[in-house]
């Protein structure tokens, strides 16, 4: 739960909170220049979520893959072959 609301949420909220100050400044250019930071806020928070996460999986192949390079050298074949 904890991670959905920080991958999701937190940038939603973020995002949201830029369309209403959008929607409802009184003075319409500085409402707009500051919803749409928000706006671009919400989105940087959201992209950093993703990539770290693709970072984190991309860890996992290379390291899969180095336990069947160990497998490879202690036994001469590859642990997928028979």
């Amino acid at each position: 739960m904890t991670l959905w609301v920080v991958r999701y949420a937190v940038p939603g909220v973020i995002f949201l909170a830029g369309v209403v100050v959008t929607a409802v400044a009184s003075d319409k250019e500085t409402g707009l220049l500051v919803g749409t930071m928000f706006m671009g806020a919400g989105i940087a928070v959201f992209l950093l979520n993703f990539f770290y996460r693709m970072g984190v999986t991309g860890d996992r192949d290379r390291e899969a893959e180095e336990a069947r390079r160990k497998y490879f050298d202690a036994h001469g074949h590859w642990p997928d072959e028979s």
